[in-house]
């Protein structure tokens, strides 16, 4: 596939539209930091864009694009921890030849163990998840550790390159930020002290996560260097990991310690791998 023929940026100006019809956007420090950033191949070009709102904490988007080789888009957007709502993200890496996708509205609680949880924001979702799975089927093995973080309406495929698969992807992420949007606007202000701390360390626990396992890790390493791949991991993608709690991955992920006490770096630990989706169009989990 010609890459030159398509753009992640249509995404992002798609959800900075339908944000502002709704509320007000306030650029965030990060915005200014990243955004002039230069690729070492000088052939990739990187776009920065972060924002809070009265409800949003966070709400940012990266993009790279190389016409000849990859476009990738990591987008993200993170209630304040007073309005308790999923995490809305958008992950693709393209080539010419293959696309690797995950679209979702993470959920701040495993919604394996929290039933209540998974019924309060996703049973009139499931549609959305149905609508998809057959343009956009189930991408193979996922592990049980990662499961904790995505919900029954996922989206994580890997499929062919080409303009069509590009365009039902527009039309997924169309669907599911309207729907985020939605989940903010219905969010009510949180009174209670001990339920909003518990939100602030649902947050964190899934930035320190997604902090550490980044997938997209070496390419911004190759791209810009070790130190501000770091900075781009730790102070843009995942802005929160170092200022909503003082834990650390191994507080939260004990079973990753090596012997030395250091992070074991392998991708998975335990659990079982999915090779297909673990929940059923009711968004029940079948896969035990």
């Amino acid at each position: 596939m010609d890459l030159s023929s398509i753009s992640y940026q249509k995404f992002v100006q798609f959800a900075l539209e339908q944000t502002k019809l709704r509320t007000t956007l306030t650029p965030l420090p990060s915005q200014e930091k990243f955004k002039a950033i230069k690729a070492n191949d000088n052939k990739s070009v990187l776009n920065a864009v972060s924002f809070c709102a009265p409800k949003i904490r966070l709400l940012r988007s990266l993009t790279i694009e190389d016409s000849q080789s990859m476009l990738v888009l990591d987008f993200a957007a993170f209630s304040k921890p007073e309005y308790d709502a999923p995490i809305f993200c958008a992950n693709a890496f393209t080539t010419p030849t293959r696309s690797i996708v995950v679209l979702d509205l993470n959920p701040l609680y495993d919604v394996i163990i929290h039933p209540d949880y998974k019924e309060k924001y996703y049973k009139k979702l499931m549609p959305l998840s149905e609508k998809y799975s057959e343009l956009l089927p189930w991408g193979g093995k996922l592990t049980s550790e990662s499961l904790k973080f995505f919900s029954p309406i996922v989206i994580w495929t890997t499929v062919a390159s080409s303009q069509l698969v590009h365009d039902v992807l527009f039309s997924a992420f169309v669907d599911y930020f309207k729907a985020w949007l939605e989940l903010i606007d219905e969010a009510s202000y949180e009174k209670d002290e001990s339920l909003i701390l518990l939100n602030c360390e649902a947050q964190h626990r899934y930035l320190t996560w997604r902090a550490e396992k980044d997938p997209g890790y070496s390419i911004l390493k190759k791209l810009f260097g070790e130190t501000l791949a770091k900075d781009l991991v730790r102070q843009f993608l995942f802005d929160g990991v170092d200022s909503l709690g003082s834990k650390t991955f191994l507080d939260y992920f004990p079973e990753y310690r090596s012997e030395n006490g250091t992070v074991n770096k392998k991708r998975s630990m335990v659990g079982k791998s999915y090779e297909t989706r673990p929940w059923n169009s009711a968004g029940e989990f079948i896969a035990d």
